[in-house]
Parts: structure tokens; C-alpha cells; sequence
């Protein structure tokens, strides 16, 4: 007997509307996410997109198998920022290899980062360096068709040869000029024009093309490379809320505009803004978290947060809600977590998981009522099997330290008979000593009047 698959709903940034989810091949279904410009350490707001289209990935692969789904994620590896900061940090280096110095390494942590939030690898990492030749012809292809042009050394978008030109941000092109700061050059038929190729200078990196020696515009990175991996047309396409006006939209005016096509992607998913304790993320307010600040150092709440806890934190707020990104927000997490860990003791993920159990999940990634749910499971209705495999199918791994509990344990039984032979002082000391490692004691007796201890972790 053949099980349903489960109907995934998605809200449609295009459609401003949330429909049930038909991909164009069941067999091959394909997103693509926005991923890093890695000119530096990836920020908590960069964390936070990661582990939405990776939860994404992992609910598609759920529904469809994993062998049926295709998860492309770029690595932006040339831009201004990018020079700006080779020049910074390798300035005795020439600046191409000073810029290879700077990718590679923040493109390293990035991977290492992601990993540590419980992201799975994507399908396909293409880097924009990789993929220049695909964007020359897409710029050729354009030009051919009247959409670009070549103008005071660079190739510009024509954005009024596309009628519709502003339906994902819901605005006219008129209302996107008036919102958006959009440089005025002389070279242009129309300020909203957008660049596609700029050229370089002798000191920055560049290639060599038909309309002279230079770089490639940022839009036109994502639509050569997910054409290159998914087709002209795919599934999702997936980014921050933040990237709706320009990058997206001109996205879909170059990719529509090569192709003929009447969609770049069939469905648009965006996820909101992150606060950090109320404010705007900014290095001046001194509130700027990198993920590997986050993992590795004590300068957020003072102390180091594992990454299942900050997976777990954002996943408490609905993908497309803003988060306030706070310390209490992450002890939260950890305390909920904790639970579970006890409640769950030796139990196993369950094999498979019913229906009914993703049907909040596979509801544009519900997370909020997931987790009410594997908190019910693992708590009340004493199916820590199924809460753990819910928990797993979200990237969220629930696993008691075994190792832990039986040293925990040996120096409760030590602090005990210290208590019973009134050797107060070494109980003290075990005491303070377990504190140290975060674990808090607490004594009470039993029905039989007998001291007994509890224990629970305060990391």
C-alpha cells in the first residue's frame, strides 16, 4: 500500500498568496537560494536565510526523496566589497590573489558556520567566478533582443523594454525610483537602468568580453547561474526579505527578458528582517553578530551557543516574521531543548513519521506549531520517538549526553555521602565544582524523608 504524500502549501511573495505546491517535475524539483558575498564573516541575519531554505531542502526531500530534489546555493565571489577588502587586509598581495586570499577563507567559514546551524550541503555551490562565461552570453543574448544596451562603458538593462517590470515588489516602475536609491549617470536611457557589465580598472579583477575588459553586475550572477543548474524556468527561488527590490526583481527582468519566458521561478520565498535585542543589526550600535562569534566566542550573552540552540531559536518564529534576536530568545531555546533531552532519555528517532505529524511542517514551514508539537510528543503524550524524528526532519538533533549523566552522577553519589559524614566543605566543593561546568544542584527528600538530588544544566 502506497502512502500520500504529504501536500506541501508555500506563500508566494509573487502572488502574495499561499497555494499548495506543484512542482513542474516531481522528479527533479529545484530551488534556488541567494547565498553569501563572501567578502567577510557571515552575520546571524545570513544564518538565519541559511537554515530556512536548508529546512526547506530538507521538507522537499521528505516529500519528493532526497535523489528528486536539487538545491543550488551561490557563492557571490566578486564584488566591490570583496576588493575593497582584499586591498585592506592583503595590501603588499596583487589583487587577484589578494581576493583569493579573502574567498577562500570567509567561503571556508561560511561552510563551516552553516554546518554547525545544522544546514545540510547543498546540491550544487556554484561561485559566480566559475560562471562568467554563462553570464557574457545571457548579457549577449539580452543585447541581441534590445533589453541591454552599451553605454559610457558598460552594458545596462533597458528596464522599460519589460511592460511588467515591478510585479514581485508590487510596485510601478515610477514608485521603484521614488523608494530605491538608483544612481543618475548621463550614460543612461533611464535612471532605473541597471548595470550588467562594468568595466575594470588595471588594478581590479576583471575578463575580457566583447564590450572590453571588466566584471559582472550582481543581478545578472544569480540568473546565469541558476539557468546553468535549474533551467530557464524552476520551482522556488529563495532570499531575504530585503533582497525583493533590486535583486530580485532584476533577476526576473534579465532572466525573462533572455528566455522569452513567462517566469524565472514559479514561486518566490522571502524571509523577514532579524532584529538583535530590539534594534537594527550595526556594527556602530555594536550589536553586529557573526555566526561564528556566536558558536565560538562569549560575546553574545557571555558565553558560546551551540548551533542546534540558535537553529532551534530562529525556527521559534514563523520564516517570514521578523525575529528580535535576543540572549532570553536563546536561553529559551536552550531550556526547551534541555527538556526534551531529558524527557526523551535513551529513545531513537522513530523510522518513519505519519502524516499527521508534517502537516505543520509541510503548511509553509509552520515551525512555531512544529515545535508545540514535538514539545507535546516528547512531554506529555510519551512519544519521544516520533518528537525526536519530527526534531530531526526540522535539523534539529535531540541527543542526551550520556557520557555527562554518569559524571554528573558519580559526583552527586560523592557529594551525598559527604552530606550524610557532615563533611560539609567537600560538598561545597563538589558543589561549586559541578556549578562550574553549568550544572545546578538541588536537594530535596523523598516520600521516605531521604536526601535526595536533582540536577539540571544552566548553560
Amino acid at each position: 500500500m502506497t502512502t500520500a504524500k504529504p501536500q506541501i502549501s508555500l506563500y508566494n511573495t509573487l502572488t502574495r498568496s499561499k497555494a499548495p505546491f506543484v512542482p513542474m517535475d516531481a522528479t527533479n524539483v529545484r530551488l534556488y537560494a541567494c547565498g553569501p558575498t563572501v567578502y567577510d564573516f557571515a552575520h546571524i541575519g545570513n544564518g538565519r536565510a541559511a537554515i530556512v531554505f536548508d529546512l526547506l531542502f530538507r521538507v522537499l526531500r521528505h516529500v519528493y526523496g532526497p535523489e528528486h530534489v536539487t538545491y543550488v546555493r551561490n557563492i557571490t565571489d566578486v564584488d566591490d566589497k570583496i576588493n575593497a577588502r582584499a586591498l585592506r587586509d592583503h595590501p603588499d598581495l596583487p589583487l587577484n590573489e589578494a581576493i583569493r586570499k579573502v574567498t577562500e577563507t570567509t567561503a571556508a567559514q561560511y561552510q563551516k558556520d552553516v554546518a554547525a546551524l545544522g544546514c545540510l550541503e547543498p546540491s550544487v555551490q556554484p561561485r559566480a567566478t566559475e560562471n562568467i562565461d554563462e553570464m557574457q552570453a545571457m548579457i549577449g543574448t539580452l543585447i541581441q533582443r534590445s533589453h541591454a544596451y552599451a553605454a559610457g562603458g558598460e552594458v545596462l538593462f533597458r528596464t522599460r523594454s519589460m511592460p511588467d517590470y515591478g510585479q514581485l515588489s508590487g510596485r510601478n516602475l515610477e514608485d521603484n525610483l521614488a523608494g530605491a536609491r538608483i544612481a543618475v549617470d548621463a550614460h543612461k536611457e533611464d535612471p532605473a537602468d541597471f548595470v550588467l557589465w562594468k568595466l575594470s580598472s588595471p588594478e581590479e579583477p576583471g575578463w575580457d568580453s566583447p564590450w572590453g575588459r571588466g566584471r559582472p553586475g550582481w543581478h545578472i550572477e544569480c540568473s546565469a547561474m541558476s539557468e546553468r543548474y535549474l533551467g530557464k524556468t524552476f520551482d522556488i527561488h529563495g532570499g531575504g526579505l530585503d533582497l525583493i527590490f533590486p535583486h530580485h526583481e532584476n533577476e526576473i527582468a534579465q532572466s525573462r527578458c533572455a528566455h522569452g519566458s513567462h517566469a524565472m521561478a514559479n514561486v518566490w520565498m522571502h524571509n523577514g528582517f532579524l532584529m538583535v535585542e530590539g534594534q537594527k543589526m550595526s556594527k556602530s550600535l555594536g550589536n553586529f553578530f557573526t555566526i561564528h562569534q556566536l558558536l565560538e566566542t562569549e560575546d553574545f550573552g557571555g558565553r558560546k551557543w551551540p548551533g542546534e540552540v540558535l537553529r532551534l531559536a530562529m525556527l521559534m518564529t514563523s520564516y517570514r516574521e521578523p525575529i528580535d534576536f535576543t540572549v532570553r530568545r536563546l536561553e529559551e531555546a536552550l531550556t526547551l531543548l534541555e527538556r526534551w533531552e531529558r524527557a526523551a532519555g535513551d529513545a531513537e528517532p522513530a523510522a518513519q513519521l505519519s502524516s499527521d505529524l508534517v502537516e505543520r511542517l509541510v503548511d509553509d514551514l509552520d515551525t512555531p506549531a512544529v515545535i508545540n508539537r514535538i514539545h507535546t510528543l516528547i512531554l506529555e503524550e510519551g512519544r519521544a520517538a516520533d518528537g525526536l524524528a519530527l526534531a530531526a526532519l526540522m535539523g534539529i538533533t535531540v541527543k542526551r549526553d550520556v557520557a555527562v549523566d554518569d559524571t554528573v552522577a558519580t559526583q552527586i553519589a560523592a557529594r551525598l555521602a559527604a552530606l550524610n559524614a557532615k563533611d560539609f566543605a567537600e560538598a561545597d566543593r563538589i558543589r561549586n565544582d559541578l556549578a562550574e561546568q553549568g550544572i545546578a544542584l538541588m536537594d530535596y527528600k523523598d516520600e521516605a524523608g531521604q536526601r535526595q538530588t536533582k540536577w539540571e544544566v544552566k548553560r
